[in-house]
């Protein structure tokens, strides 16, 4: 089997626009060289290929769906090429049937989404390729969150007026409080946190903070004795650049978030942010 990488299956579909399943198998067949592949897909003829080859699909829209309970929701990032595309009706009502399929039907994970029915006889794929044909540009799916289980809430940012959200945050809390869901998930969208707590930063990522704060901090000739104090702050200082728990809080900063939320007596569980591109 070739050797080749998720990235060069996303490489692939953004330059080419065909579907996954496609991409995968042009690949195997090309060694796993992506330049190769295109080449393979072009001979065989897949729809649009030679048009968009090199296209960037940076634009686009990120759309929400919140069930009437408040306890599910769906973020999605649909993309294209331009923001004449992106702000139009019937892009945003691909974007719009996208989301509801997944709440309708909880896909694992990409694969299991694009290769799900979401008509009679056609894939989400395949209604991604024909939205590609009916709108003339590049359209590409390759992010969404779901949640369900608590109070699920989103927030939907947008960064000029004429055009659809190009932030979108969820967030899910472990009971209902309205004001809490949305406060946070404005900071989210504000100051794109990571993670949500120290655990689940990589051991090798904090390992590297610690490195080059060591590092820094020899550099800058402080007094060997007062290293470990002085690294230890620097790591505390990466943690509450990207766990959002411990950021200062957006709308007041001399509180953490964690602060804010135990004021509330709740607690977030999980959240995800998308800007569109990004």
């Amino acid at each position: 089997m070739a050797n080749y990488t998720a990235a060069d299956v996303k490489k692939l579909r953004e330059l080419t626009g065909a579907g996954m399943m496609d991409c995968k198998k042009a690949l195997d067949e090309a060694d796993g060289i992506v330049d190769k592949a295109v080449e393979a897909l072009r001979i065989k003829g897949q729809k649009g290929v030679a048009k968009r080859e090199g296209r960037s699909a940076e634009n686009g829209a990120v759309v929400s769906l919140i069930s009437e309970d408040k306890t599910s929701g769906v973020l999605l990032e649909l993309k294209c090429e331009t923001d004449f595309v992106a702000k139009g009706e019937k892009f945003l009502a691909v974007a719009n049937a996208l989301a509801a399929h997944v709440a309708a039907t909880s896909p694992a994970d990409l694969a299991t989404l694009l290769a799900s029915e979401i008509e009679a006889g056609k894939t989400v794929q395949a209604y991604v390729d024909e939205a590609n044909a009916n709108l003339g540009e590049k359209i590409v799916l390759d992010r969404f969150a779901q949640f369900t289980g608590g109070y699920v809430a989103a927030y939907m940012h947008r960064t000029m007026p004429d055009l659809p959200p190009q932030v979108g945050v969820l967030v899910e809390l472990d009971k209902e409080n309205a004001e809490v869901a949305k406060d946070v998930a404005q900071h989210i969208a504000a100051f794109a946190p990571k993670y949500l707590n120290r655990d689940e930063v990589p051991a090798e990522t904090v390992e590297n903070e610690r490195r080059v704060a060591e590092a820094t901090s020899r550099e800058e000739g402080k007094p060997e004795a007062a290293l470990p104090k002085i690294v230890e702050g620097r790591v505390n200082g990466f943690f509450k650049d990207v766990v959002v728990l411990e950021q200062a809080f957006a709308k007041d900063n001399k509180k953490s978030v964690q602060k804010v939320l135990d004021e509330a007596g709740v607690t977030l569980k999980r959240f995800s942010r998308i800007k569109v591109g990004i």
